[in-house]
């Protein structure tokens, strides 16, 4: 079995992974460090909560240890298409580079132009940025992208689905073609094959496990209940089982009311939703993470970049739209090997929204119903 100390990392982030207690690299981990380590590019498919995140930022840190940076010209960029995602990987330098001397800065909506300009101005080895704010500075001339030597699109399936194509291309053309370009993805759609084709020269392909399958150790309960008994049946759920639970809903609205309702239940919760500033989205996710409150209320804002391993339950209450987004909602439980368990409530109403998961999930079974 492959160890982290096989991989050829610079001896100080290689001690930042064993400080923070890993010794073996997951698959999606050891299959993408060695060729990007080799400045290849790079496609990485694989299950959320795989250990995506670790296999680009571990060997740009090793990378990027050599080198300063300029004012307004970035060494790396790292794309992503969520506030939470950003800031998660934002998180994972933090970690792993607390070694070595790396500027970086995080560009998402919600937060000061003016408290991210001074950090480009200084110079940043890495720039972890959401497509939009990131637009915003090149275009106000505040940041230079023809310094970039790596690029990572994390995250590729949900950046397209959430209509990033166009943002994407633009970004793209701003870099230098000489640079190195990394994609990770849950999923391999034709989206992803075609941007991929257009952007990758010659990548080392590595796809871990099917795409389209939970992690084995989730284990899920299906239950089939009447909309009206959903919020009773939830309240004894929470009551029954310990441990952080967080909850899914489709709406905004939907968050803040199921919140109140479960607050009126005698329970602690808090709720995130797109509606939120940043500020709001980072105290809640501080609280729920420092286990102050251990029911999180979330809408699909919540279902990626979220990696908290002590999150023991999924539940579902509103079935998932998109059929992808479901195996993203409970993959937030069973992090780092953990085991985890996700609850789905299916009322009538959700009964086409089920069929499709299912197609997704066993498309041998072509579509089992649920009955």
């Amino acid at each position: 079995m492959t160890k982290f100390t096989e991989l050829n990392l610079n001896p100080k982030v290689l001690k930042a992974v064993q400080d923070a207690g890993y010794e073996t690299p997951t698959p999606i981990q050891a299959g993408a460090i060695p060729p990007a380590l080799e400045g290849r590019d790079v496609l990485g498919i694989a299950q959320t909560g795989t250990g995506k995140t670790a296999s680009f930022t571990l060997p740009m840190i090793t990378m990027l240890a050599r080198g300063r940076a300029r004012a307004r010209m970035p060494r790396s960029l790292v794309l992503c298409p969520t506030r939470e995602l950003a800031a998660q990987v934002a998180a994972n330098f933090e970690t792993y580079a607390q070694n070595v001397k790396l500027t970086k800065a995080l560009l998402i909506g919600g937060v000061s132009f003016k408290e991210q300009d001074t950090l480009i101005d200084k110079g940043v080895d890495v720039l972890i940025a959401t497509p939009g704010r990131l637009l915003d500075h090149f275009e106000r001339g505040k940041l230079l992208l023809t310094g970039v030597q790596i690029m990572v699109v994390d995250e590729a399936d949900r950046m397209l689905d959430m209509g990033f194509t166009e943002q994407l291309v633009k970004i793209v053309e701003m870099l230098n073609s000489k640079r190195q370009t990394m994609m990770f993805s849950a999923t391999i759609s034709e989206n992803i094959k075609r941007i991929s084709g257009r952007y990758l020269t010659d990548p080392v392909r590595i796809a871990i496990g099917p795409q389209h399958k939970p992690a084995l150790n989730i284990t899920q309960q299906d239950v089939k209940i009447s909309h009206d008994k959903k919020l009773p049946f939830l309240i004894e759920e929470l009551e029954r089982r310990s441990g952080s639970v967080i909850i899914f809903v489709n709406m905004k609205r939907s968050a803040d009311s199921l919140t109140r309702s479960i607050k009126e239940g005698n329970h602690k919760a808090v709720a995130i939703h797109g509606d939120l500033k940043q500020h709001q989205r980072n105290r809640v996710i501080k609280s729920f993470r420092d286990e102050k409150c251990r029911i999180l209320v979330a809408t699909d804002v919540a279902a990626r970049g979220l990696d908290i391993p002590h999150i023991k339950h999924v539940i579902n209450y509103d079935i998932s739209i998109n059929p992808e987004d479901h195996i993203h909602r409970i993959g937030r439980t069973a992090r780092a090997g953990n085991s985890g368990e996700a609850l789905n409530l299916i009322s009538s109403a959700d009964s086409s929204k089920w069929h499709a998961i299912q197609r997704l999930i066993n498309p041998e079974d072509n579509a089992k119903k649920f009955s």
